[in-house]
Formats: structure tokens, C-alpha cells, sequence
């Protein structure tokens, strides 16, 4: 791939999977390359037995929002295809927010624009803490139409509204504070940082984490009424049989590593 690395390594014998932004000259700079590139990644990791997914950046910047001479080349396109353009990088964001493993952001330098949807897509955002980060659509005349629901949904709209609106520039500790990131270290800590983290998560079942994931995305806008309890019920009496589930358990009981024989081949 032109503008992206997929690699696969290995944390503890467990396979680890890194989507790399590779376009350090444009200090990785979204553009239409990009985009399809990573959807195509995408489309290789669903047919991988992964544990999680960490995307990163070489160079400088983890990503300086879109590619200014794309963005510019917009006007000779018609608005449907204006939309179709749109479309690829919000089906994109949704498929990373989605992802039915574990994800981790690791950040480093300037995270503008379009980055700040990537990177609120993750389940884990881990920055260094020199990082900045900045929603800067209104400085070119644009809005962040395509990251705002992750980024809402992040920071919240009353402090969504302030980033938004101004274009200021954010430092990595106030990026902790608004929930854009969740660590902050420093950057010659960053991969050690990271790598404890995957280590924890790879520990973990992983039916149980991708199973969570989708229970977190169905109930965190619904009402806490009865059809909302009767759903969770059904869903933890489904999993507590589940093949995964029961070797874990009789693993933890018998002090012991639970069998990935059995765990890799848990009831869906």
C-alpha cells in the first residue's frame, strides 16, 4: 500500500495487528489514497484472528487532518460526488468505531482536523505529551461535519462547541481532561505505555471485549427502562454459557492460564 502499513506482530504469543499511517512528507495528511487504503486494510483485518488493532503514524505527526490539494480539488466535483467523497471517510471512522476487537491510538505531534475523528473512534487513546491536537474545519472555512458525532460524544457538546467554534489549539493535557485521550506520557515512554496496555488486553476473552463493545454502543443512549433490562439480561445469560466464558471461569477457579483451544472457538 501506497500511504499505509498493515503488520501484524506478535504481545505474549497473541497476534497484534498495527494499521500504520505512512505519509510523513504530508505529516500524514488524510486524502482519497488514504482513505480507500484503510478501508481495504479494514477488509484484511476481518478475515485475520487478531487480538487488537493499534493505529499509529510514522514521522512527526500522527495526522494534520485532510490533505489541503484534495480538499481543494473538491470544487470540480459535483455535490453528489462531493458526497460520495464524504461518504468513504465516514464509512471508514463508523468501521474503526465498530471494530469488533480491542483499538488503540497512539499519538504523537499534531492531531488536526479529521485525526480527532480517528482518533475518538479508538477504544484507547494513548498521546504523547507533546502532543496537540486541534479541531481547525472553521479555519478553512469548513465543519467538522463527518467526526463530530465521536468527538460530541467524547468531549460532550458544551465543550464540543468551544473547540469547534474557536479552532484553538489543544495540549495533550487538556486533550486528557476533555476525554479525547485517555494517558498521557512522555513521548520517549510511548511505547512502553502502549505496550503494557495491549499485554492487559490480550489477557482478556475476546468474544467477551468485541461482545462489550456492542453492549456499550446499544446502551449508551437508551432510556434504562424495561426493555433496555430484559435485553441486558438475555445478553449475560447467553454469554455466561458461552464455551469462552466457562473455560475462563474454570481457568480462573483452577489458578490456571485459561486453553486459547477453546477460548478461539467461543460461541458467537
Amino acid at each position: 500500500m501506497e500511504h499505509l502499513r498493515l503488520d501484524v506482530q506478535t504481545i505474549d504469543h497473541q497476534p497484534v495487528a498495527t494499521v500504520c499511517l505512512n505519509r510523513p512528507e504530508t505529516g500524514n495528511a488524510l486524502d482519497a489514497t488514504m482513505i480507500d487504503e484503510m478501508h481495504r486494510a479494514f477488509d484484511q483485518l476481518e478475515q485475520m484472528p487478531v487480538r487488537l488493532l493499534q493505529l499509529t503514524a510514522t514521522g512527526k505527526h500522527f495526522c494534520t487532518g485532510a490533505d489541503l490539494k484534495w480538499m481543494q480539488q473538491a470544487k470540480q466535483l459535483s455535490k453528489a460526488d462531493n458526497y460520495q467523497d464524504a461518504l468513504q471517510l465516514a464509512r471508514l471512522i463508523q468501521r474503526l468505531d465498530q471494530l469488533p476487537l480491542p483499538t488503540v491510538a497512539v499519538v504523537q505531534g499534531a492531531s488536526f482536523g479529521g485525526a480527532l475523528g480517528l482518533i475518538t473512534a479508538c477504544d484507547f487513546a494513548i498521546a504523547a505529551e507533546s502532543a496537540r491536537f486541534c479541531l481547525s474545519e472553521v479555519r478553512l472555512g469548513l465543519i467538522p461535519a463527518i467526526i463530530a458525532p465521536y468527538v460530541v460524544r467524547a468531549m460532550g457538546e458544551r465543550q464540543a462547541r468551544r473547540y469547534c467554534l474557536s479552532g484553538e489549539t489543544i495540549t495533550s493535557q487538556q486533550a486528557l481532561s476533555l476525554n479525547l485521550i485517555h494517558e498521557c506520557c512522555p513521548e520517549q515512554n510511548l511505547l512502553s505505555v502502549v505496550d503494557v496496555l495491549c499485554k492487559r488486553l490480550i489477557r482478556n476473552g475476546p468474544t467477551a471485549m468485541a461482545k462489550t463493545k456492542q453492549l456499550l454502543q446499544a446502551v449508551g443512549h437508551s432510556p434504562i427502562d424495561d426493555q433496555l433490562i430484559q435485553q441486558t439480561c438475555a445478553q449475560i445469560a447467553s454469554v455466561r454459557i458461552s464455551r469462552e466464558a466457562q473455560e475462563r471461569l474454570t481457568a480462573f477457579l483452577a489458578r490456571r492460564s485459561a486453553d486459547w483451544k477453546k477460548t478461539d472457538s467461543a460461541d458467537e
